[in-house]
């Protein structure tokens, strides 16, 4: 179970009236996170069925590069931008693959 990558699922709801002010805070995060060190994948999807439901889906070397990655000023920068735009906190959750 050594050199293990992490897999990381975080969910964003937006407020049905703010879908695309959220898009626009989320897509800036893509660029600036894929040239950090560790990041494997890093991917934003949009529910098909429900346009208000957005899921980064990544990918991370490490614990210590993901962590490094949510100190990072342009993720703080983002999330300091979601009140008012988004029904609850993200729910981020952390995972290991097993097969």
């Amino acid at each position: 179970m050594t050199n293990q990558t992490i897999r990381v699922i975080a969910r964003f709801i937006a407020l049905p009236n703010k879908v695309e002010e959220l898009k626009a805070v989320l897509l800036e995060l893509i660029e600036p996170t894929r040239q950090e060190a560790g990041v494997i994948k890093y991917e934003l999807v949009q529910n098909q069925s429900d346009p208000t439901d957005f899921t980064f889906i990544e990918e991370w070397t490490s614990d210590q590069a993901l962590n490094t990655h949510l100190d990072s000023p342009h993720l703080k920068a983002g999330v300091a931008k979601l009140e008012g735009l988004v029904t609850a906190a993200p729910d981020v959750r952390r995972y290991h693959l097993l097969a």
